[in-house]
């Protein structure tokens, strides 16, 4: 239920009331659900489509005659003592004629329409809803109530039609509302309580160098409703810099919920931390941190159904009750605090946690909650919804990737054939339609020869579109057979595809790829996710963007919001440049036709050098698993016993993680070297402050590997008019390496060293990606580097002395 409080004036009063705000369809849905979790039904269960659904509806607006109007705009007002409720919403059509009005509320759908025996009640209460506004609104005893569902893959067409008195409407509307009505009541004094303290709000500490002109840009651009990027160095406070201006923006009406956005759990639990720090200051500002599904079920097998889970068997029955209790008892909610209260009332922890964000000032969680079409909370973000949200980007630099990942969708050929197996004699008819793909597919792989990108792929799609019909109305009728989570799966798969198909444009690339293992995929890459990001965007009022290394920023405008006239600000560093050494190995290079022995041996004496000049905690980052293993052999042969060392292993569990983190905290004798790949999970979102790590090797440019996609974005941007080769492998390479050093120097007492061993490093168009900090640095040999670190270690160590009192 996405809310929105603005301010309108009191007819009677002449003094302003609060509104709340509701759209019609998040208000019936809250309102009338009970019963059963139960994912053993396809999306068909929900019986509204895909994006695709948009075009139906046009499509079937159109055929109607002169007397229809489309695309209606309705809003109701119920008067409380001191505030109104506003719903609103808008109708898909409105029949008027002299004999007759009639609302139309039009649903495409994948499923066989003969199963459909009655409207779905929450799409029977919807154009309930409309038609009560237009008897209102035209003084009405009677209107004409219909339901048009059409098919998406045959456009079959049928329609549920009654007629309704304007009493009977008068009674149910009051009914619905009245549920709703205790709900509002809390929001209107929570709402008073925390614009209150955010108007007295003061900032929690004295401002560091750089925080306050931070500060006020944030506030400036949400006050504009306009994006902002902020390059700033790790250590500058870039979190409260960010939060506290928008709280105190929305203290002022410029905003009505945050969200702030992250890629990592480690960051989510920085902005936990953040708000709670502020509460400590009589903030009172509620937040909830969405979790996964997958770490919130208590369940030993995530299975959303009631025969397998007792939380899902009549969790809708019950869920409003646990959501009214934990608002009123809590003010940050984290994931240990879902689970508590979701045992409390026996409810899905995940669903829980996603009606609790109706009802909180912020939501802290993971990009794909707002911007990925699979995940995105659709109570806020679906079409037709928006409000005045506030959106805070943290680690930014991810977020290209990741919306690459959102936007992309791929088929494997061979999935085709594994599920045709799986259905063999149970569905004949959709077994003809995967060969008939699959023989579309074998048509693709005969003519690849390793990749090849392609223009279209219509005849695909368009027999994909019969398959997912068939597909869903076999999914609901079968609720149980052997593998059926492997047909589901695939079946998301598809509908993923018809998604992204449907929204192809030139920001997209299709190619065809043939595996080293025989596989054949076709993918649809989106290749400039920045249109897609900006439609989720333009849901809300204004969004920051912000990160250590948002460099070069022209490139991330381009593909995040796609307008390069968004404000930028380039923070300065407040630390002093001489608590930090960077030099560059101009005697080394990590070119793929430069990786032998010899190479290797070299980054050996370097770890050497560096773990001998001064006892402390290093880590060294290296451009792949095979070189990393390839170092580390040596320093076995090496038998040095000067240092001790830990390499990063693939794939290592949380509990993993967190043991060769705590391999810096260890008190030792000797020098410790943590061994890890450039770009991991190692190389940014951790903290490891002061003596905890004095140091860091960065092996290579992070040039990504040349690959198919790699060369399809150098190709793309070559053809947009600008240097493929920097936004295929130069900027991601830089970024990676600029994270990797930001490990070092996190706080003002943080001294460090960052070593860059890498002749390319010393290019000019290199080093013109260098942010401000690095704008002096030393070049170094195998022969002299011992002698800059000795010259840097001592002169801190003369600096802690004549500290000391």
């Amino acid at each position: 239920m996405a809310e929105q409080n603005v301010q309108i004036p009191d007819r009677d009063s002449g003094q302003e009331k609060k509104i709340i705000k509701i759209s019609v369809r998040n208000l019936v849905e809250f309102v009338m659900r009970g019963g059963d979790i139960d994912n053993r039904r396809t999306s068909g269960a929900e019986k509204d489509a895909m994006q695709a659904g948009s075009r139906i509806h046009r499509k079937i607006q159109r055929r109607m005659g002169a007397d229809y109007r489309a695309e209606v705009t309705m809003k109701h007002v119920v008067e409380e003592d001191r505030y109104q409720i506003l719903i609103e919403g808008r109708a898909d059509g409105i029949i008027e004629n002299p004999s007759e009005v009639v609302i139309d509320e039009i649903k495409g759908m994948y499923l066989d329409l003969s199963l459909l025996k009655e409207p779905v009640p929450v799409h029977l209460a919807q154009a309930l809803c409309y038609g009560y506004f237009y008897c209102c609104d035209h003084d009405r005893e009677q209107i004409g109530i219909q339901i048009t569902y059409c098919n998406m893959e045959s456009e079959e067409i049928r329609r549920f039609r009654e007629d309704r008195t304007f009493e009977e409407l008068k009674t149910w509307f009051e009914g619905l509302i009245h549920e709703y009505v205790k709900w509002a009541e809390y929001q209107y004094r929570h709402e008073l309580r925390r614009d209150e303290s955010l108007r007295d709000l003061e900032f929690p500490y004295e401002y560091r160098a750089g925080q306050k002109e931070l500060a006020v840009s944030v506030y400036k651009a949400i006050r504009m409703g306009k994006n902002l990027f902020i390059q700033a160095p790790t250590g500058i406070g870039k979190t409260l810099s960010a939060v506290y201006p928008s709280l105190k923006a929305m203290g002022e009406g410029y905003g009505e919920k945050l969200f702030y956005l992250t890629a990592k759990t480690i960051t989510r639990s920085v902005a936990e931390e953040c708000f709670g720090l502020l509460r400590q200051r009589q903030l009172y500002f509620s937040t909830v941190t969405i979790t996964a599904k997958e770490k919130l079920c208590p369940m030993e097998q995530t299975e959303c159904n009631p025969d397998a889970c007792p939380y899902a068997k009549g969790h809708y029955d019950r869920v409003n009750d646990a959501v009214y209790d934990i608002i009123h008892q809590e003010m940050g909610i984290t994931r240990e605090t879902v689970l508590a209260y979701a045992e409390k009332h026996q409810v899905c922890p995940f669903e829980f946690c996603l009606d609790i964000s109706n009802w909180v000032d912020g939501v802290i969680c993971d990009y794909n909650y707002v911007f990925d079409p699979r995940a995105k909370l659709k109570r806020y973000f679906a079409d037709g919804v928006s409000g005045e949200y506030l959106f805070l980007i943290d680690e930014a630099h991810n977020l290209v990737n990741r919306a690459r990942e959102m936007y992309s969708a791929v088929l494997v050929k061979e999935d085709f054939l594994a599920v045709k197996r799986i259905l063999k004699g149970k569905a004949a008819k959709v077994e003809r339609l995967l060969e008939r793909c699959n023989r579309n597919l074998l048509e693709m792989k005969r003519e690849c020869e390793s990749y090849q990108v392609l223009e279209d792929v219509n005849l695909l799609a368009a027999n994909l579109l019969e398959l997912f019909g068939e597909l869903e109305t076999f999914l609901e009728e079968e609720k149980s057979f052997p593998d059926r989570d492997a047909v589901l799966d695939f079946y998301f798969q598809v509908r993923h595809f018809l998604s992204m198909h449907e929204g192809l444009d030139d920001h997209y690339r299709i190619y065809t790829e043939l595996g080293g293992d025989g596989s054949f995929r076709v993918k649809l890459f989106c290749i400039d996710p920045s249109k897609c990001l900006k439609e989720c965007l333009e849901k809300g009022r204004g969004s920051v963007f912000f990160s250590a290394t948002l460099l070069p920023v022209m490139y991330y405008k381009k593909l995040l919001s796609g307008n390069e006239e968004d404000y930028a600000v380039y923070a300065h560093s407040p630390f002093d440049p001489e608590n930090r050494l960077l030099m560059i190995g101009s005697d080394v290079s990590s070119r793929y036709i430069r990786r032998n022995r010899s190479e290797y041996a070299k980054i050996v004496e370097y770890i050497q050098a560096m773990a001998q000049s001064h006892r402390g905690n290093y880590l060294v980052f290296f451009p792949s698993y095979q070189y990393m293993e390839a170092v580390e052999r040596l320093l076995d042969e090496s038998q040095d016993g000067s240092f001790v060392w830990r390499m990063q292993e693939s794939h290592m569990t949380e509990a993993e993680r967190e043991e060769f983190l705590a391999d810096f905290e260890a008190e030792r004798e000797k020098s410790f070297v943590g061994l890890c790949v450039l770009g991991g999970i190692f190389s940014e979102g951790i903290d490891l402050k002061a003596e905890r790590l004095e140091g860091a090797i960065i092996v290579g440019t992070g040039l990504p590997m040349v690959c198919t996609e790699q060369e399809i974005l150098k190709d793309y941007f070559d053809s947009q008019g600008e240097n493929g080769y920097d936004y295929a492998y130069q900027y991601p390479g830089m970024n990676k390496v600029m994270q990797a050093a930001g490990r070092v120097i996190r706080t003002a007492e943080d001294k460090g060293v960052i070593l860059l061993l890498d002749d390319r490093f010393l290019r000019r168009e290199v080093q013109g990606m260098f942010p401000r900090e690095w704008s002096e640095y030393g070049e170094v040999t195998r022969r002299n580097v011992g002698g800059w670190l000795e010259h840097f270690w001592s002169q801190k160590t003369q600096d802690n002395k004549m500290e000391m009192p």
